[in-house]
């Protein structure tokens, strides 16, 4: 081979490489640069400390100024720095954030305040525009201490940087196309809070779990079945780790034979063969972890307070697995965020498709409801219960403002110190006595009582009324409808088709229609069973 052919051959080689690469390290630019989640508008975490980070000209000397604080650093040898602003109150007077470098960036209208996560699927995305009274909230979102940022859908394989986004101020302009349950959910913490409330919108309608669980999460449950098949799928496209890296080996060794057939080919006027393939994570925004790396990396680590979620449509009749994957995307993103065990709240899944009556129901989004219940065995969890605001024939309930509610008593009752009750009944414990089961619960606030939801009202108590969808079952397993009366702050569940009972469901069913215990702050108990049949 001639030194000319070698030299073409490098740079053809070296060129592909560079492209198959891409996107791991920004390339180093003598401008100093900042991600897409500093723009004009946004809204810094307040009583924390706050990470300020880009790239520049490795060695660059870099200075970040806001607030009467001045924080040097210089770039390294990737081009990539950080500074940590120091914890500060929160603040809605409108400032500007600095960085100084070889040349200067202005960030304008920043305030301090409180910053949440909105991810899943698209009851998260959907919209304030196409939900429930949309003239009427659009009208009235003078908010300008409300911010938010919508990342766009980006499935990948290599964890992503950046982005193209920015912040924008809530207004009757702008609140149409924000998360509506994120929306609500902000409203009711400014509202009581009076401090400004910035929302990270990543969500992507009709998604999985898997694409938004990292690497880490994953690992965490490598006791699930299926945890170690992802891992090595994963590891196996990531040149960081020993399976990557022999992966990445033999697509270079292919890529080197490609070369010199390509260049036979060219040289006598024929097409070149096709690419060697790349390792990857797959091909669609269902791969697990591609929309952890397109859509959740760029963010980190910018400082939060917590995350909401909404999703488990397209998981749906999953139990067991779900339950694993929910413990794994929690884990996940807190490793990789690094702030500790942060809030993490999610709804459950609505009522949803026909009622079929059974009393042993098990049927459609029944099993991940439990499964969405049995998680918030994670620390600093917590779960809105929608299983009275849903629609039989529509997956995307109108009524998105309970939602943002009832996610705001969680944070409002656990990381703002209000004396509120966070949730409905949840079920704790249960007890057998001689022919009947006595359920104890928490989060009964100020007692137990029968409920009546209807649209967009509070929560009605209705008095003499009787508790519905309790079903009971023996050691024969066959589910009867049971009788079940409030007594104090438990329930007891008796039938007489049943002598010596053994387990309760409750609401167990896709569309679990009349089921109405509640609390006396008008928010309704889980689904929940007893048994594991």
């Amino acid at each position: 081979m001639t030194t000319a052919s070698r030299i073409g051959r490098g740079l053809v080689l070296g060129g592909l490489l560079a492209l198959l690469l891409g996107g791991l390290v920004p390339a180093a630019s003598a401008d100093v640069r900042l991600p897409s989640i500093f723009t004009d508008n946004l809204v810094l975490q307040r009583e924390q400390a706050v990470p300020v980070w880009g790239w520049a000209e490795p060695g660059e000397a870099i200075t970040v100024t806001f607030a009467d604080q001045n924080v040097k650093t210089t770039a390294g040898d990737d081009g990539r720095w950080r500074v940590d602003l120091e914890a500060m109150p929160a603040s809605d007077q409108s400032r500007v954030l600095t960085v100084n470098g070889n040349n200067t960036l202005t960030i304008s209208n920043v305030l301090v305040g409180e910053v949440w996560v909105c991810s899943g699927q698209s009851n998260m995305e959907w919209t304030v525009r196409i939900s429930g009274k949309p003239e009427e909230e659009r009208r009235a979102a003078n908010y300008p201490l409300i911010r938010h940022i919508k990342v766009p859908r980006r499935p990948a394989d290599v964890p992503q940087e950046n982005f193209g986004a920015a912040w924008t101020v809530c207004s009757p302009d702008t609140v149409s196309n924000y998360t509506a349950v994120g929306y609500y959910f902000a409203r009711r913490l400014h509202l009581d809070l009076n401090v400004p409330i910035g929302l990270i919108n990543t969500s992507w309608g009709g998604t999985r779990i898997e694409p938004w669980i990292t690497v880490g999460g994953f690992r965490s449950i490598g006791h699930a079945a299926f945890a170690p098949d992802i891992v090595r799928r994963i590891e196996t496209a990531d040149p960081s780790t020993q399976l990557g890296k022999q992966a990445y080996g033999r697509l270079i060794a292919e890529m080197r034979r490609w070369t010199e057939d390509a260049q036979t080919a060219v040289a006598a006027g024929r097409y070149p063969p096709p690419y060697p393939a790349r390792p990857n994570l797959g091909s669609s925004n269902q791969d697990p972890a591609r929309l952890y790396r397109g859509m959740v990396h760029p963010l980190v680590p910018y400082a939060i307070r917590g995350a909401i979620w909404y999703q488990g449509e397209s998981n749906g009749t999953e139990d067991a697995t779900y339950y694993e994957k929910k413990h794994a995307l929690v884990q996940g993103w807190r490793e990789a965020w690094g702030q500790g065990d942060f809030p993490f709240y999610w709804v459950q899944l609505a009522n949803f498709t026909k009622d079929t009556k059974e009393p042993a129901g098990d049927d459609g989004y029944a099993r991940t409801r439990d499964a969405q219940r049995r998680a918030l065995d994670l620390p600093n969890s917590g779960m809105a219960v929608i299983i009275d605001i849903g629609e039989a024939d529509d997956i995307h309930p109108k009524n998105k403002q309970d939602v943002g509610h009832r996610l705001a008593q969680w944070a409002l009752a656990r990381d703002y110190g209000r004396a509120i009750v966070p949730s409905g009944p949840l079920y704790r414990s249960h007890e057998i006595d001689g022919d009947s089961i006595r359920i104890h619960f928490d989060h009964v606030g100020e007692g137990l009582m029968v409920g009546k939801k209807s649209g967009y009202e509070p929560t009605v108590e209705v008095p003499q009324g009787q508790l519905a969808r309790f079903a009971i079952a023996g050691a024969e397993r066959r589910w009867v409808w049971a009788d079940a009366k409030i007594d104090g702050d438990t329930v007891v569940v008796s039938s007489p088709q049943v002598d010596r009972p053994l387990a309760v469901r409750y609401a167990h069913s896709a569309n679990p229609e009349g089921a109405n215990l509640y609390n006396r702050a008008g928010l309704p108990a889980s689904p929940f069973r007893t048994d594991r049949w």
